[in-house]
């Protein structure tokens, strides 16, 4: 089957390539041209070669060529030095020279920047902007992008959430946060157009930046505040048709995994903890025996139900195929790939269905470019993918729920007769929820297509062309499966069960469709490029509409004019003014739109007199920006908040003299009419720079932001019996400062680089709501954005621990603690923080601890020597906490929350070496409450991603008719290094692996990649 898949994208790539190779024909003709640089003189010896063909000749002395081509063929011009030229043949004119400009330092062939709706060489960005390219990406099956860069851009801290199959999930910041507020993701965009990248396929990327300050982010205005990860996709070949086909095998293993007790440990600390309560035992001398020996499998069974049920490694692979090339009329980039990631799940075999869960993808994408004529260019894109993800009929969290949570000695998973194992405490069967209750497939169907229409103005003014941008996505959701159900038998004498639950024959789950979508995006306006003399100037203005829509709920709409004016002096020099008129309809008619404006500027410092003489520096620029940007997702309480609305239903009332009760209409909270977006103060001041013999590049930042306009509580009186739904009264700022560094050397045979980069930031609340009377040290202003995370927000606020209480005449000293009925040796031991006596709500204190960390950094190296090379990178963070209390203390009633980390619990035969509290089942509440008990650092350092490879030789890829053919092998997530000790957990998702979280996963992979 999978054979086959691979040979449908091969058949459908020829197909493609075939119908866009048919371009028109026409007659050879003899072109003749002279060359000249930007101060007007010929340009001997350069490089005239038709594309698509290896024909070429020289410019000679006077910069003069001549060549026969076809009509349709497409020159290029070369020379070192000197920025290369692609002209269409027909273009070219004698009379009219063909200008080579001198290639100067981060303005060559390689140092384009994409800016929203702009091109810029890198000399010319007054912005900071971090962009990896293609060739920087790992060429890994992976099932989302996300986690690819992790490590590889400054100011972009990715942290991984999750690893099942289809669902890599990441989050995103840009130089931290600066609202305590929810949608603080920043805006990702594909070719200008909001869209999600995560799914697509690596070979379609052409790069990928960040944009961080207001010298771009003010182009979006109220949407640009978080900043922007900008996806720029391939396009067709410059110079001429390539063919490459990448095929990808490999495995995927579980790093963290829960350690289950074994039935006689859990007995035992089952028993210890009623013990600890005042209750009898609930297992006998004679059941601890039986668990101890295990004789009797079907009496006392002894699980171990994640080697039961998960396998030790999954396979994964994936294959892509692209053509690209084109001529003076038409270029074009196909690409279609697939991918197929199997799930960890093993046995549940049916011959009806399949419950492990998997997840295949199917991408395809083809970008078109027209010269229609010489004054016309059409782009048109398509592209697009079918994902199907297949899990369990319970679903992944409750089946992996099943097998991390129920202790091993809850029953026999098969009971001497066959039937499915239970009891009236634990009715989910692992095996039966894999091969009796069915299971749900997810096929997901995006549509993405744009078109692209630029209409050069000349006749009117020089320079000047007309824009049109549309797109039309569509996204949906078609859910089908099969449904079963299943009983559980308990043993409850020899040869007597008890059944639970009850049996229903296989059926077709009821399909439906839904999670469609459709994203529309206008942009329409002008762009002005023209040079005079050392004066360049650079004009773009854009008015937006865009709309999503989605059946259930109203449309989402936004509407503006963007506006940018860049001026160059001497290449030297350069401003930018970036002004936008956005709004959205998340707030009241009058108060939607807004204007954010911003400038930047750049100054080339090693181009003037003064430092022209350097030997050390080749090249230094200083530039800076300030602006003002917006957020319109601010979290607010409902949609529409500025309205009021009332709701029906609750307490009935009864009116008259009839007995029928009458259905009461209460408001919700009073709508807030001045709601406003948040407003984003951007600052940023840095430089670029490269020295000796532009070996070494360094850029580094300083930045700081304020942002204001926060929601925030309501502290008004409550007379009337409503509150107001939320406030813009808050603020807070971030500052700090990124950098990166790298180094490049060819030393004989041996090319070989490294490269680092470096984010510092801190954050600050500067106002923020909070109920009169708070404490002092319970007040949240002055302290960090952002909490620990526990379970689904995240906790600003602890007790202070002061370890476990050993004696209960230590407890008799001590405060009275309030969070249990009574308080014994083994039990943690709180700080009386406003010395009252007693430990109670008034005993938190505001902390410092964040799971966002204060730095982040990644650096990595290469080297290349004959055929072989190598590569690999590290990534890291420090500044950040996590919690474990929901890992040692998890569970349910059911299992007396007993669990692995139970063996370490206190005793009086372990007091000095216990890591966790006594065991109770009962009264818990004192030993879970939030402190800084359960806070563990949550640094690290990973080793993400080594590449080998290598490379045939020419002689044998001739003989093979390729262009090249590469072997590889790599490997992902790796190491880790932390300061966890000897817990065994991933400190990056603490729950990984276990309560009902996929394990992390390693990843390793042999591939190949051929050209053609």
């Amino acid at each position: 089957m999978k054979l086959i898949n691979i040979r449908y994208i091969i058949s459908l790539l020829l197909c493609l390539l075939s119908s866009a190779g048919v371009i028109a024909q026409s007659e050879d003709i003899m072109v003749n041209g002279i060359v000249k640089n930007s101060t007007g003189q010929p340009v001997e010896g350069v490089s005239v070669l038709v594309q698509e063909k290896t024909q070429g000749i020289f410019t000679d002395k006077e910069g003069k060529f001549n060549i026969t081509c076809s009509g349709n063929d497409r020159l290029v011009l070369k020379k070192a030095g000197f920025n290369t030229v692609y002209i269409a043949a027909y273009e070219i004119k004698p009379e009219k020279p063909i200008i080579l400009n001198e290639s100067l330092i981060e303005a060559g062939d390689d140092d384009n920047v994409y800016i929203p709706f702009g091109l810029r060489k890198k000399r010319e960005v007054t912005a900071t902007i971090s962009t990896v390219t293609d060739a920087d990406l790992p060429q890994l099956p992976l099932s989302t992008l996300n986690n690819a860069l992790t490590g590889r851009l400054s100011g972009l801290h990715i942290q991984q959430t999750g690893n099942r199959p289809g669902t890599d999930d990441a989050t995103f910041l840009i130089r931290g946060r600066s609202s305590y507020n929810s949608g603080q993701s920043p805006l990702v965009l594909v070719d200008g157009v909001a869209r999600d990248f995560v799914d697509m396929d690596v070979n379609e990327i052409e790069s990928i930046s960040v944009l961080k300050d207001a010298g771009t982010l003010s182009w979006y205005g109220m949407n640009g505040a978080n900043g922007i990860i900008y996806v720029t996709t391939k396009r067709g070949s410059a110079s001429s048709t390539k063919i490459t086909f990448d095929a990808q095998g490999g495995v995927q293993t579980p790093v963290t995994l829960t350690n289950p007790l074994k039935s006689y440990a859990y007995a035992f600390l089952y028993n210890e903890a009623r013990q600890n309560d005042g209750l009898s035992s609930q297992y006998s001398q004679q059941d601890l025996v039986g668990y101890y020996t295990g004789e009797d499998p079907y009496t006392y069974p002894d699980n171990d139900f994640p080697s039961q049920f998960l396998k030790k490694v999954s396979p994964v692979q994936r294959y892509v195929a692209t053509v690209s090339g084109g001529n003076a009329f038409a270029r074009y980039f196909t690409l279609l790939s697939f991918y197929d990631q199997d799930g960890l799940y093993k046995g549940g075999n049916n011959a009806n269905y399949n419950s492990n869960t998997n997840f295949r993808r199917y991408n395809f994408r083809t970008n078109l470019d027209l010269h229609i004529n010489k004054n016309l260019d059409v782009s048109l894109d398509v592209g697009g993918r079918v994902a199907n993800l297949r899990y369990p009929r319970d679903g992944n969290t409750s089946f992996l729920n099943t097998i991390f949570t129920t202790p091993s000695n809850a029953f026999a998973v098969l009971n001497a007769d066959e039937s499915y194992g239970g009891s009236s405490l634990f009715r989910n069967n692992p095996l039966a929820m894999l091969e009796a209750r069915g299971n749900i497939t997810d096929v997901y169907r995006t549509l993405l297509a744009t078109a692209n229409v630029r209409q050069k103005l000349d006749s009117w003014l020089k320079g000047l062309s007309l824009n049109l941008f549309y797109t039309y996505d569509m996204t949906g959701l078609y859910t089908s499966g099969f449904t079963q159900n299943y009983e559980v038998y308990e043993l409850a004498s020899p040869g007597n069960y008890t059944r639970f639950g009850n049996q229903s024959p296989l059926d077709y789950a009821s399909s439906t469709f839904s999670g469609n979508l459709r994203n529309n995006e206008f942009w329409a306006g002008f762009d002005y490029d023209r040079n005079f003399n050392k004066h360049g100037f650079k004009f773009s203005t854009r008015v937006q509409r865009a709309v999503s829509a989605s059946s259930g709920r109203l449309d989402d709409k936004r509407e503006g004019i963007s506006n940018r004016l860049s001026y160059s002096y001497n290449q030297r020099y350069f401003a930018d003014l970036i002004a936008s008129y956005s709004g959205s309809q998340n707030f009241i008619k009058g108060n939607r739109f807004g204007w954010f404006p911003a400038i930047s500027a750049g100054w080339i410092v090693s181009e003037e007199n003064f430092l022209k003489s350097s030997k050390f520096l080749d090249y230094f620029k200083l530039r800076g920006s300030y602006g003002l940007v917006g957020n319109d997702a601010i979290g607010a309480a409902r949609r529409f908040a500025f309205n009021n609305y009332f709701t029906r239903g609750g307490t009935q009332y009864f009116f008259g003299t009839g007995y029928s009760n009458v259905p009461n209409t209460a408001q919700l909270e009073l709508a807030n009419p001045d709601l406003t977006w948040e407003k984003a103060k951007k600052a940023s001041l840095g430089f670029d720079t490269r020295f000796l013999k532009q070996a070494f590049t360094l850029s580094a930042d300083y930045f700081h932001e304020t942002r204001s306009d926060l929601l925030t509580t309501d502290l008004s009186s409550g007379i009337i019996g409503e509150q107001l739904v939320q406030i813009n009264a808050g603020k807070a700022q971030y500052q700090g400062v990124e950098g990166n560094l790298s180094f490049t050397k060819t030393i004989n045979k041996v090319t070989f680089g490294l490269h680092g980069n470096y984010t510092y930031v801190k954050s600050k609340i500067l106002s923020l709501n909070e109920e009169g009377g708070l404490p002092d040290y319970q007040r949240q202003v002055g302290f960090p954005i952002g909490g620990v995370v526990h379970g689904d927000g995240t906790v600003r606020r602890f007790l202070i621990a002061e370890g476990l209480f050993q004696s209960e005449e230590e407890i008799a000293e001590a405060p009275v603690q309030r969070f249990s009925g009574a308080v014994k040796p083994g039990d943690i031991r709180y700080k009386d923080i406003n010395n009252d006596g007693v430990i109670d709500n008034l005993d938190f204190v505001s902390t410092n601890y964040s799971d966002i960390p204060t730095a982040y950094f990644g650096f990595g190296g290469s080297a290349k020597y004959a055929g072989f090379d190598v590569s690999f990178l590290f990534q890291g963070v420090t500044g950040r906490t996590i919690q474990i209390n929901s890992l040692v203390n998890s569970g349910t009633s059911n299992s007396g929350y007993i669990n692995q980390f139970s063996a370490y619990r206190w005793t009086p035969a372990t007091a000095e070496e216990a890591l966790y509290p006594r065991l109770t089942i009962n009264d818990r509440t004192n030993n879970t409450a939030n402190s800084d008990y359960w806070l563990r650092s949550g640094d690290f350092l990973k080793l993400k991603h080594v590449e080998l490879g290598y490379t045939l030789p020419e002689s044998t890829t001739k003989r093979l008719k390729l262009t090249s053919c590469r072997f590889y092998v790599s490997g992902f997530n790796l190491l880790t290094f932390d300061k966890l000790g000897n817990l065994p957990i991933d400190p990056e998702i603490p729950e990984a692996g276990f309560n009902s979280s996929y394990p992390y996963l390693s990843t390793f992979a042999l591939g190949m990649n051929l050209k053609f």
